[in-house]
């Protein structure tokens, strides 16, 4: 890890949406350009209808290539610079074009080494078309994008749980044909690799929700319980399965530093309904660190100032405590200490805590065979 500040590249998102307000807003605080520098992916000119639609200071330094980035200011990355109509609280296709013109830029300098973590503003649920593909989300999008073959999934944290899903956000008939044994022992595995690695909890707890009300049905017994008895015997701290009901409803959350939710609603009902506020999530099992709030686009406020930045400003200290732990977490594997010596299997036992004993003067004697013995 270099001295420099670590550098935040935001994703303005649906350019008819909250980002800018969220942006503008969060690196409003002097406090936030000592922490880190930020480099906003996006338009300079549609910044500044955003700033101007809001009528708030918001100060920007446009900026097209890595060169440019200064420390203590907030840039403004030019991903493109033609004229895209602005229609705040409508979603359009242009404005969803634009989302994705950012993202593909941060993608490009991410491989260049121009940033360290990732912030993404809301983005429209319509998915992410880019030329003849449409991805789903804008996890599917950075798998594809970065994953080297890996699956993501997506860990949504407040302040009382972290929560992952078997069939992330799939609708509830696709979600029953993803709830298989080894899809569950897959994204465990992730989200226990997630907490030691990325939140640096030492020996994750992990519970595991079953599926039917009362946790006791055949998807139980045939499927999840094998999972969770598979994860115990690599090593894994995994129980359950957990009725959701019970589980949420007794408070029996507080024993666990991860939860695996079966489907997308098993865990946001409860999960947003015990946030203070929207809560955060992190895209994991990625090499780029990316985090994002939960909000939509929010088109029906968009433009009035009325939302609460922050969200955004815990999705920023997110990252950077990400980023900070998988330096801590990967910095000692990389050279570990040798072995001064080889230990074969047959010589075990035979180290210097198995040297002779040394004899006491008595005993020596009496082991000696006296002369006149046959």
């Amino acid at each position: 890890m270099n001295n420099r500040k670590i550098r935040v590249a935001l994703t303005h998102g649906d350019t008819n949406g909250i980002g800018y307000e969220l942006i503008f807003k969060t690196f409003a605080a002097p406090e936030m350009l000592e922490l880190c520098t930020p480099i906003i992916y996006g338009s300079p000119k549609i910044a500044a209808y955003h700033r101007k639609a809001l009528d708030i200071q918001a100060n920007f330094s446009i900026i097209n290539t890595a060169d440019e980035v200064c420390d203590g200011r907030i840039n403004l990355m030019t991903c493109f610079d033609d004229e895209v109509k602005v229609e705040l609280g409508t979603p359009t296709e242009e404005s969803g074009q634009a989302a994705v013109r950012a993202l593909d830029r941060a993608m490009t300098d991410y491989r260049e080494g121009v940033y360290d973590v990732l912030v993404a503003a809301p983005m429209s649920a319509d998915g992410i078309k880019f030329g003849n593909l449409t991805f789903d989300s804008l996890e599917n999008y950075l798998q594809t994008c970065l994953g080297e073959g890996k699956q993501t999934t997506t860990l949504y944290l407040n302040d009382f749980m972290h929560v992952a899903m078997v069939a992330d956000d799939k609708p509830l008939k696709a979600a029953m044909e993803n709830i298989t044994l080894e899809n569950i022992v897959h994204k465990a595995a992730i989200l226990y690799l997630t907490l030691k690695r990325d939140l640096r909890v030492a020996n994750p707890r992990i519970a595991v929700l079953g599926l039917n009300p009362k946790a006791d049905g055949v998807e139980e017994q045939e499927i999840i319980r094998p999972a969770v008895a598979k994860l115990s015997d690599a090593g894994m701290c995994a129980f359950g399965p957990y009725a959701a009901e019970t589980f949420f409803g007794s408070n029996d959350y507080d024993a666990f530093d991860g939860i695996l939710a079966m489907y997308h609603d098993q865990a946001m009902l409860p999960f947003k309904t015990l946030s203070l506020e929207e809560g955060v999530s992190a895209i994991a099992n990625l090499p780029i660190v990316c985090t994002k709030t939960n909000y939509t686009p929010m088109f029906e406020v968009a433009g009035q100032g009325v939302i609460n930045e922050n969200p955004l400003r815990q999705a920023v200290y997110l990252a950077i405590d990400i980023y900070r732990n998988r330096f801590n977490y990967d910095e000692p594997m990389k050279n570990p200490l040798p072995k001064l010596y080889h230990e074969r299997r047959e010589d075990r036992g035979k180290g210097r805590f198995n040297a002779p004993k040394r004899q006491m003067k008595g005993e020596q004697q009496a082991s000696q065979p006296k002369k006149d013995e046959k």
